[in-house]
């Protein structure tokens, strides 16, 4: 699309989310308006929304399930201050929430989005060893690769160096391991590379000494490293580390959550229950901002007592527990769950992947990985020599932005996550302007 001049000068009059402004517009992008599985610009193209508008957009754009509950809302309440009291629907989304959290995880506060629930949960679990006799637990152990929101909290337990290099130094406490791709070619197998790096969070631990680590937080399935995707037995060993060293298991479940990976939760994919989750982006579809931090119901236990103790958790925003945003997400989770959206992704998943490994004949996907409707695609310029291919994901970024398709591509990979709405014919057309996309930009590099 092309730019008039008031656009071009209001876009350099703002910042856009990790990218120079000058090459947005060169190639720009103006969204007008969305409606399920789609988005039309101010020029009246359509794309198809292959990431679920950034694994946001759960039940599509502008489902009416949603924005009925967002209209029936606002006709009663549409904001109270969280320091007086929540509104009775904020209480109704605790309740509805928690009977979808796996586990006892029943200790529940919303928020505006994931990097406020990330916040929270650090905070959280900082306070919560004070008030029960271990003031000195208070690091995090995280992956490199990692990315766990844009606050500073959330910032420092991230591991995307070049997102965080402007602003340091960072808070103190946060230390970092590998995930298994970091490793994965120094071993035999891929289960083997996994235990290993499962080792890693307990070595730190030890190393850290365990009476100063709080908690381990990652994300089941990694975004921003490649859709990186452990085995189960990861997961299990790293419950076991923290469970020998009274260290909490954190899953960051702002992308995996509601739905996306074949369950509700993809604690409930991999098999382990954490003891914090938080939640974001999915969990209202995309129609108001709405996160949730979701704990075991016996460490709220340690937030009661008399006025006097002073123990309630000393954190809080304005917007969290918003009745609109409320009402959207109850909205949310009743849908996926009477629809059975969650098992149908997985069952569509696998009809995806099908379709992405087609791929591996142009000779430029290294793997295929990720759960449900999640999956990400590893480029590579030979699939024996496994160099990574850059310049085709950053031209691949450009020609499917031209064949009318929106994805995650960060250049030596790219991620596919449409709506739990989505069908087989869906899929279809989607993958057939992913490879028409992957074609053009292969005969780009090549030129």
């Amino acid at each position: 699309m092309k730019l008039d001049a008031r656009q071009e000068r209001l876009l350099r009059n703002t910042f856009l989310d990790y990218q120079q402004t000058s090459a947005f517009i060169a190639n720009p992008l103006i969204i007008h308006r969305a409606s399920g599985l789609y988005y039309w610009d101010v020029e009246g193209k359509r794309y198809f929304d292959g990431i679920g508008g950034i694994f946001v957009a759960t039940l599509g754009h502008g489902h009416p399930r949603v924005l009925e509950a967002m209209r029936r809302q606002m006709e009663k309440l549409s904001f109270a201050p969280p320091m007086h009291g929540p509104a009775d629907i904020t209480l109704d989304f605790i309740e509805r929430l928690g009977r979808s959290t796996p586990g006892n995880l029943n200790f529940i506060k919303p928020f505006s989005g994931g990097s406020e629930s990330v916040e929270a949960a650090l905070k959280f679990a900082r306070q919560y060893f004070k008030q029960t006799g271990r003031p000195g637990k208070y690091k995090f152990v995280s992956r490199y690769h990692g990315y766990h929101g844009a606050t500073f909290g959330a910032m420092a337990a991230s591991g995307t160096g070049k997102r965080k290099t402007p602003f340091e130094p960072h808070l103190p406490g946060f230390l970092k391991v590998f995930p298994p791709t970091y490793y994965r070619d120094r071993f035999p197998s891929w289960e083997e590379c996994n235990r290993f790096c499962a080792q890693m969070f307990e070595d730190t631990i030890l190393n850290e000494d365990p009476d100063t680590v709080a908690g381990v937080m990652l994300e089941p399935i990694g975004n921003t490293g490649g859709i990186i995707t452990p085995t189960e037995e990861y997961f299990a060993l790293i419950r076991a580390i923290c469970d020998r060293h009274d260290v909490l298991l954190i899953f960051d479940e702002i992308i995996t959550g509601f739905g996306r990976t074949g369950n509700m939760f993809a604690a409930q994919t991999f098999g382990v229950i954490p003891d914090i989750i938080c939640g974001g982006k999915g969990l209202s579809s995309g129609a108001m901002p709405l996160g949730a931090m979701m704990a075991r119901e016996d460490m709220g236990g340690a937030f009661l007592g008399a006025e006097e103790d002073g123990v309630n958790f000393a954190h809080g925003h304005t917007f969290a527990g918003n009745p609109l945003a409320c009402a959207v997400g109850i909205a949310v989770l009743d849908e996926i769950e009477e629809k059975g959206l969650d098992q149908q992704a997985r069952q569509l998943g696998d009809y995806l992947t099908a379709r992405l490994e087609g791929l591996k004949k142009y000779g430029v996907v290294r793997e295929v990985r990720g759960r449900g409707l999640l999956r990400g695609v590893e480029l590579v310029k030979d699939p024996k020599t496994l160099e990574p291919f850059p310049e085709l994901g950053k031209a691949l970024k450009r020609t499917a932005l031209d064949n009318g398709l929106i994805l995650r591509v960060d250049p030596n990979w790219f991620a596919v996550a449409p709506a739990l709405i989505a069908t087989p014919s869906d899929l279809d057309e989607l993958c057939d302007l992913i490879e028409k996309s992957l074609v053009q930009a292969l005969a780009q590099v090549r030129t």
